[in-house]
C-alpha cells in the first residue's frame, strides 16, 4: 500500500498542475507587491523614520488616496486570487514522505511561513477595513511585520521554484479546456469583488459599492465618521476653549478670533487606512499663517494636539511641506456648514496627500519644533 495521509488518485483535476499555478501565480504576485509598495507608503507617512520626516511631500493631493485605495483594492482581489492558488498546489502539501532532505525541509518550512503570513495578513487587513480587532496585538505593526514576512518569503518561494516557472510561464499548446475554464471563472471572482468594493475610493464605481463597509457619501455634512466624538469624549468643548500657537512668539486664540481672520476654502479628500476617501470643501484659516505670526522658521515641523483626552492619535505631527502648503487648514467649517462635534469642532487639521487618522480633530494646541 502507498505510505502517506491520502491515497493514490485523491486529486483527480488535471488542474493541479504547474502551467495553472504559474498562471494563477503571476496574478497573485503582482496584487501582493502592489499591496505591499503601498501599504509601504502608508506606514511611512503614519511613522516615519528620523532621516525622513522632514522630506514627507504634501503633493500630489490625492497620492494617499489614491495609493491606500490601491492598498485595499489590491489587498481585497489577493483573497479570491490566494484562495484559487492554495486549491491548486494543495497535492503538493501531502505529498510523501513530507522531508526528503535539508534542502527540501527549508523549502517546505519557507512555504509554510509564507502561506501562514498570507492569511494572517489578508484576513487581519479585511477585518481592519471594517474597523473590528478581535486580537490583542496592536493591529498597524503586526500588519507591517508581516507584510515584510509574506513578501521576503514569495521572494524566496519564486527563487526557489524559477526554474519550474521559467518551463510553464509560456502558454503550452494544446491548451486545456478544464483551464481557461478555470482562469475565467478566478478572473470573474476577482472582478466582481473588486467592481463592488472599490466605489469607496473609485467614484466611477459608487453605484455598484454593495460589499465595502464604506460609502464616502453618507454621514454628517457628507463624510463618513470614524472615531466619534462620543467616543472621543469630546461632544462637548470646553467652555474657555483657546487655540494655543506655541513659538517663538507665542500666543493664545479664540473661536472669534479664527473666524476673524482671513478665511480660505479648499476641496481636499479624506482618505483613511480603511480604504474610503471621499472629497469635501474645507473652510479655515491657512496653518501657515498662524506659524508666521508664531515667528515659526520656515523648515519648522508642526505637533498638532488634540483635547480628545485619550486616543492613539491625539498628538500627530505636520512635516514642513505639509504645515507650509497653502492648501493645509486648521478647518472651521466643512461643505459650508460648521464642523459637527463628529468632525472636530471647533478646530480640525484638513491637509494634502495625509493619511485620514492624522488629520487631527478636535485641535487644541500647535507647537512649532
Amino acid at each position: 500500500m502507498r505510505r502517506g495521509p491520502l491515497p493514490e488518485g485523491a486529486f483527480r483535476s488535471p488542474l493541479h498542475e504547474p502551467r495553472t499555478a504559474v498562471v494563477i501565480g503571476r496574478w497573485l504576485g503582482a496584487a501582493l507587491l502592489i499591496c505591499f509598495a503601498t501599504g509601504l507608503f502608508s506606514h511611512v507617512l503614519q511613522d516615519p523614520p528620523s532621516w525622513l520626516r522632514d522630506h514627507l511631500p504634501s503633493r500630489p493631493v490625492d497620492g494617499y488616496r489614491v495609493t491606500q485605495g490601491l492598498h485595499v483594492i489590491s489587498g481585497i482581489a489577493a483573497v479570491p486570487l490566494l484562495g484559487a492558488k492554495l486549491w491548486t498546489v494543495y497535492p503538493r502539501l501531502f505529498e510523501w514522505p513530507p522531508v526528503r532532505g535539508v534542502r527540501h525541509a527549508l523549502e517546505r518550512v519557507g512555504i509554510a511561513v509564507l502561506v501562514a503570513a498570507l492569511l494572517l495578513e489578508l484576513f487581519t487587513g479585511l477585518l481592519n477595513t471594517l474597523q473590528w480587532y478581535p486580537w490583542p496585538f496592536p493591529f498597524r505593526q503586526t500588519h507591517f511585520w508581516l507584510g515584510w514576512l509574506a513578501t521576503g518569503g514569495l521572494l524566496v518561494h519564486v527563487a526557489a521554484k524559477a526554474p519550474l516557472i521559467a518551463e510553464h510561464w509560456r502558454r503550452v499548446r494544446p491548451a486545456l479546456v478544464e483551464r481557461r475554464g478555470f482562469l475565467t471563472a478566478v478572473a470573474v471572482s476577482v472582478g466582481a469583488v473588486t467592481l463592488t468594493t472599490a466605489g469607496q475610493t473609485v467614484p466611477g464605481l459608487r453605484r455598484l459599492d454593495l460589499f465595502a463597509p464604506r460609502r464616502p457619501d453618507l454621514g454628517p455634512l457628507g463624510l463618513p465618521i470614524n472615531r466619534t466624538a462620543a467616543q472621543a469624549g469630546t461632544t462637548t468643548a470646553p467652555a474657555d476653549w483657546q487655540l494655543v500657537v506655541d513659538g517663538p512668539r507665542a500666543y493664545r486664540l479664540t473661536l472669534a478670533d479664527l473666524r476673524a481672520m482671513a478665511q480660505v476654502t479648499v476641496r481636499l479628500p479624506i482618505a483613511c487606512v480603511e480604504g474610503w476617501s471621499a472629497d469635501a470643501h474645507w473652510t479655515g484659516v491657512r496653518v501657515r499663517d498662524l506659524l508666521d505670526r508664531a515667528g515659526a522658521p520656515p523648515g519648522a515641523r508642526v505637533r498638532v494636539t488634540s483635547f480628545e483626552a485619550d486616543g492613539p492619535y491625539a498628538v500627530s505631527e505636520l512635516p514642513a511641506d505639509h504645515a507650509r502648503d497653502p492648501l493645509t487648514l486648521l478647518a472651521l467649517r466643512v461643505n459650508g456648514e460648521e464642523l459637527t462635534a463628529d468632525h472636530g469642532f471647533p478646530a480640525r487639521i484638513i491637509a494634502p496627500n495625509r493619511p485620514g487618522v492624522l488629520q487631527t480633530k478636535w485641535v487644541a494646541r500647535l507647537e512649532v519644533l
